[in-house]
Order: structure tokens, then C-alpha cells, then sequence
């Protein structure tokens, strides 16, 4: 086949370092700004961001030209220099080690990007690790108890 045609969409979730509450609501649009052009300069498309001051979602519209890997290696690297550099914090900033990757059919769009629009009015409900451990089963992916994020 001459080209290659793809249809990828991802949820990527990922935390701050010991879900610590740091990503203030003074600058997290300036972050998620930032993070979408790392994006962009990659060649996908950011579909939806949002998140809480302890971790973020990001719907991501991916080409097969990078592995996710890569990408989340060099979005978490990117920001997090980036918000050191700003001297948002006294202390350094960084991500938690790892992420959670979820994909999509693209008739689930428009209910993955409402929830994340809605992370405020959800979180009210349900904390992170109950709202991390349900995306993992409702995908059905194994996981380790010790390496689950602890409610704080």
C-alpha cells in the first residue's frame, strides 16, 4: 500500500510527583498550551486537555510516526522544564514516573472529551485513584496495587 491511513485516539493521564497538588489555576492554561504545542510539534493533535492540580488528561489524535512512549517521554521532560524555568514553585517540579494510556473509536470522542472538559465537577465525586483504578479495569488492563497512585 502506497500511504499509510491511521485512526488513533489516545487518553493519556499522568500525575505530579508524589500527587502532590501543585499545578496552580494561575498558570495551568499556560501549561496546557505549552504541553499541546509539544504535541503539535510532534505531528498529533490535542483534542481535549484538562486536569486537576495533581494530574492532567490529555486526548490525543495520534500519527504513527512516534511511539507513545516517546511522546509522553518528551511532553513530561518538556513541561516540567518549563515550569521550573517559569519559577512557578520554590522547589522543583516533576511528573510521577509512568502514565495510563486508554484508546478510543472515534464515536467515544465527543464523551472522552466531555469528561475531561468536566474534571472539576468530576473530581468532586470521585478521587484520582478511584477514577485511575476504574479506567484500568474498565479496560481490562493488569495492574500492580504497589504501583497505584495512593489518595492523599
Amino acid at each position: 500500500m502506497a500511504n499509510t491511513y491511521t485512526q488513533i485516539y489516545i487518553q493519556v493521564v499522568f500525575a505530579v510527583q508524589r500527587r502532590q497538588c501543585l499545578v496552580d489555576n494561575s498558570w495551568k492554561s499556560n501549561l496546557y498550551k505549552y504541553i499541546t504545542g509539544i504535541v503539535q510539534n510532534n505531528g498529533h493533535k490535542v483534542l481535549q486537555i484538562n486536569g486537576m492540580p495533581d494530574h492532567i488528561h490529555i486526548l490525543i489524535s495520534m500519527r504513527p510516526t512516534q511511539s507513545l512512549s516517546d511522546l509522553m517521554k518528551q511532553v513530561k521532560q518538556d513541561s516540567s522544564k518549563w515550569i521550573n524555568q517559569q519559577g512557578f514553585l520554590r522547589g522543583q517540579f516533576s511528573w510521577e514516573a509512568g502514565y495510563g494510556a486508554f484508546s478510543y473509536a472515534k464515536s467515544q470522542l465527543h464523551r472522552v472529551i466531555d469528561y475531561i472538559k468536566n474534571q472539576e465537577e468530576h473530581h468532586q465525586k470521585q478521587k484520582f485513584r478511584s477514577e485511575y483504578i476504574r479506567l484500568l479495569k474498565d479496560f481490562e488492563i493488569e495492574y500492580n496495587e504497589e504501583y497505584i497512585f495512593k489518595d492523599i
